[in-house]
């Protein structure tokens, strides 16, 4: 990947804490430069302070697609290329289907999959122009499998993984990698205080009760390390065959792999009828 004299130039989503802030601390002590996006800017002084003219915050919410092309304009206008584009932002939600609504099915489905589709098309023509370039998609090992409780954000993360998975051969040919980073259970603040819960109906009690009760109470002891999954991250970018997909956490990488060998079952047991729905051979 091309670098310039300041190591390559990061846009990152959400990174203010979590993912988006351990990748901007990893980038920037491998010598880059980070433009953090974030709704609250101040958030990011002591990162601009520590990296003076290598860390700089711009005020983005990904749902506002006025300060997605501001972000993206501001982060040319200041360092003239964009190498990485992490999308990050997100945040989690709990309830059954039919407990979930439709206003915080089409919110979220902004945060995790519109808002990324934003700003890789007004990202995309700087990398094309400059024939190099990396887009990472923040997903979840929920968004190769789902589970009860979690319905409507895998579905957005599964969204925005198809996204991917076609968006990769599609600039592959102007030097753009995609990688789709899959995390299990890392500690962040996602199980925390920003964890939304759709209004609960009686009917699924026990059902979706224990994951309203059950992931909260994982806040602060999760396994997974936050820095260790930012340098995965960087370790797959510069890799001559970054992968398309790089699952993070054992139990990811647990849930990931029952969940294929399940579906190779499946496809097997049921193949001699998938074959036979085509028109008889003339």
């Amino acid at each position: 990947m091309n670098e310039t004299e300041g190591g390559r130039v990061w846009l990152i989503t959400g990174a203010s804490s979590g993912f988006g802030r351990a990748i901007a601390e990893a980038a920037l002590n491998a010598g880059d430069t980070v433009v953090a996006g974030v709704r609250r800017p101040a958030a990011m002084d002591d990162l601009a302070a520590r990296y003076p003219g290598r860390a700089t915050a711009v005020e983005l919410d990904v749902t506002d697609g006025r300060q997605v092309t501001a972000a993206v304009a501001q982060t040319m206008l200041w360092h003239g290329r964009i190498d990485v584009l992490v999308n990050n932002a997100g945040r989690g939600l709990v309830g059954a289907v039919e407990e979930t609504t439709d206003r915080e099915l089409r919110d979220l489905m902004d945060v995790h999959f519109f808002g990324p589709a934003a700003l890789i098309r007004v990202v995309l023509p700087h990398m094309r122009a400059q024939r190099s370039g990396a887009i990472v998609n923040l997903t979840s090992m929920g968004g190769r499998a789902s589970f009860a409780g979690v319905g409507a954000y895998s579905a957005t993360k599964f969204a925005l993984e198809g996204l991917s998975e076609a968006l990769a051969p599609e600039v592959a040919p102007f030097g753009i990698k995609v990688l789709i980073a899959e995390p299990g259970a890392f500690r962040t603040g996602f199980a925390g205080g920003a964890l939304q819960r759709s209004p609960a109906l009686p009917a699924y009690a026990d059902i979706t009760g224990p994951v309203r009760a059950d992931l909260p109470a994982t806040s602060g002891s999760q396994p997974g390390d936050p820095a260790r999954a930012a340098a995965a991250i960087l370790q797959a970018l510069e890799s001559d065959k970054t992968p398309l997909r790089l699952a993070l956490g054992n139990d990811a990488a647990d849930m990931i792999a029952a969940y294929l060998d399940d579906s190779r079952a499946e496809f097997s047991a049921w193949e001699h009828i998938t074959r036979s729905t085509d028109y008889d051979a003339v």
